[in-house]
């Protein structure tokens, strides 16, 4: 049973061109500033950047890892406070997710979860949290 205060271990993802390319397939979003430099660096953004929804999936899989299926995740929300710029190398971004048990309801089975995503120690969600059946 979780309890108040437990962690979550950070995880380390890595987050590369080649995935992003996976994942426009995927979603059928194939806008271009998640493939071409020139362009996304047009727009302002230092680079090309994850599709934020790619993000939030990662870091859900971290949650469902967690709870140990992905049937317990309840709810699950975030917020996106700045892109994930990916390197055009075979290292790519690194993405380190992690959190805590913020609140747990005994009645409900339930336990609610504070996470954190981070690439070079600054923030890239904020209010992600998710309720899980414990």
């Amino acid at each position: 049973m979780a309890a108040v205060g437990d962690a979550l271990e950070p995880v380390t993802v890595r987050i590369t061109r080649a995935d992003l390319v996976a994942y426009a397939g995927a979603s059928g979003d194939h806008n271009v500033i998640h493939w071409n430099e020139r362009v996304a660096t047009a727009v302002g953004l230092p680079g090309v950047i994850a599709h934020g929804m790619y993000t939030m999936a990662v870091v859900g899989r971290v949650v469902t890892a967690w709870a140990g299926d992905p049937a317990a995740v309840l709810e699950y929300a975030v917020r996106f406070a700045r892109p994930v710029p990916v390197p055009d190398d075979d290292v790519g971004a690194e993405l380190v997710v992690g959190g805590r048990v913020e609140a747990v309801d005994p009645e409900a089975g339930t336990a609610t979860l504070v996470l954190t995503a981070t690439v070079d120690g600054a923030g890239v969600l904020t209010g992600a949290r998710a309720t899980v059946r414990t």
